[in-house]
């Protein structure tokens, strides 16, 4: 006769097991309903070019953007039984004379319902845009993308990009403060 640790040990390997197999399907089915927006829009109304200070280098002056952009995108298909949330983030990429290719992060949101996955907004850069060379003057014009990462509940996490600029932005001259 099989004593009772015996039979508790044999129950919770076996649904242990079952678990485990249940979430690798879950996992391998992330694979096959992938799910892609449509392009959405991205548009960038104004950019400014200040000089400022930088927070390390009190007395290192630099260059610091300040832009507004509009943003159209429908990020509903992302949605499935599996997502957890949305990481979305809008990026500035541009390379400067010297051939340094640069990507900074200018503003983010997480969205957690699939309500809010309707995006139709007019904002400004929500991080610090700063060039480290200290200056933009020798920069090329930019591109900005709207980019998602779907997070599940379990599965492997997909990156996609969702909208873009059509053409680069040209840093304008720097202002001075007044």
């Amino acid at each position: 006769m099989h004593s009772i640790y015996a039979r508790i040990n044999n129950v919770s390997a076996m649904l242990s097991t079952c678990l485990m197999t249940l979430l690798a399907v879950i996992a391998v089915s992330s694979f096959v309903f992938t799910a892609y927006p449509a392009k959405g829009e991205l548009t960038v109304s104004s950019i400014q070019v200040f000089p400022g200070n930088a927070r390390r280098y009190q007395n290192k002056d630099q260059d610091f953007a300040f832009l507004n952009f509009n943003l159209t995108a429908d990020l509903t298909p992302l949605f499935n039984w599996n997502t957890k949330q949305l990481f979305l983030y809008v990026s500035a990429e541009y390379e400067t004379k010297q051939g340094v290719k640069n990507e900074v992060v200018i503003w983010d949101r997480i969205v957690q319902r699939k309500e809010d996955a309707r995006l139709s907004t007019a904002e400004r850069n929500k991080y610090v845009f700063r060039e480290l060379s200290t200056s933009f003057k020798n920069a090329l014009p930019a591109h900005y993308t709207l980019k998602y990462n779907v997070m599940p509940y379990v599965g492997v996490l997909t990156y996609g990009e969702a909208a873009r600029t059509v053409d680069p932005v040209p840093f304008p001259p720097r202002e001075d403060l007044i």
